[in-house]
């Protein structure tokens, strides 16, 4: 019973922290300072990677009109008037090309070096330091824009090239645990000239493959050999994340129509050097 428990208090954690641009990759490694799940450490590489498949079905569920390639409805840009080809979005299909161009840097990256990277940074200096860098940018970022206007305003004005470096933004996030993975899209995105909802927009849609992808990379690794409890904490642990996400990612997107990411950026500054100073003194 108390294995269940830690896993919903570990998809309170990953469904907040996922789209909160303040790394939930970062937070399940601190959180796993403090609680540790009664479980082996490859079971638990996998869970810290699977669980974020319930944060994604949100988005799935929540926007799934906004990138489902087909169907008549709402089909302002149809490949064809008549037939089968009717039925394809060609807006949607486009938005799914420069998706899927974002995602070749760090899906490259990780198929590769997967495992020595979570060797190397998977520790809470990698995660301090990442926490403190990328809330310095965000301050930075939207001071600076706080006196320039953005050139992107929708999904559509996004090009290849501009999907294909915030990808290169995404490669920072896969390779330091503590940057976030959307910290480092919107990051980039802001650079790049994105609006604040389109940024996180894409970021959230971005999401869907990647998580898919690595997800998939860590059950290959892991296998199908699940004991019962294994099974249980990683089906809580997602089921949690879902509803969790569900509420946040609604206040993100209601949130940032009216303010910016700095507070985000405060706060990662402030646990950083909580942590840094905890681990050095305390821990």
């Amino acid at each position: 019973m108390i294995e269940i428990l830690k896993a919903i208090l570990f998809g309170i954690v990953e469904g907040v922290t996922e789209w909160l641009p303040i790394s939930s990759t970062g937070h399940m490694i601190l959180l796993d300072e403090f609680i540790k799940l009664d479980v082996s450490p490859e079971f638990y590489s996998l869970f810290q990677v699977v669980i974020q498949l319930g944060a994604i079905m949100a988005v799935v569920i929540l926007f799934w009109n906004d990138f489902f390639p087909f169907g008549k409805k709402d089909n302002q840009y149809p490949l064809a008037k008549d037939g089968l080809l009717s039925y394809v979005k060609v807006d949607k299909v486009v938005l799914w090309i420069k998706i899927l161009v974002a995602c070749i840097p760090a899906a490259v990256v990780g198929v590769l070096f997967d495992e020595q990277l979570e060797a190397m940074f998977y520790n809470y200096q990698t995660v301090s330091i990442a926490l403190i860098v990328f809330g310095i940018a965000f301050i930075v970022i939207e001071n600076r824009n706080a006196h320039q206007h953005s050139r992107i305003h929708s999904l559509r004005n996004i090009t290849i090239q501009t999907a294909l470096l915030i990808g290169v933004f995404q490669l920072i996030a896969a390779i330091f645990p503590g940057t976030s993975r959307s910290g480092a899209t919107i990051v980039g995105a802001l650079l790049l000239g994105v609006s604040r909802t389109v940024a996180a927009e894409f970021t959230f849609f971005l999401a869907i493959p990647v998580m898919f992808g690595a997800s998939l990379l860590k059950i290959v690794k892991f296998g199908l050999s699940f004991t019962m409890q294994e099974a249980t904490i990683l089906i809580v642990g997602m089921v949690v994340a879902f509803v969790v996400s569900v509420f946040v990612i609604k206040f993100l997107m209601s949130y940032i129509k009216k303010h910016d990411f700095k507070v985000f950026g405060w706060y990662r500054i402030v646990l950083g050097i909580i942590v840094l100073v905890y681990f050095m003194f305390l821990g």
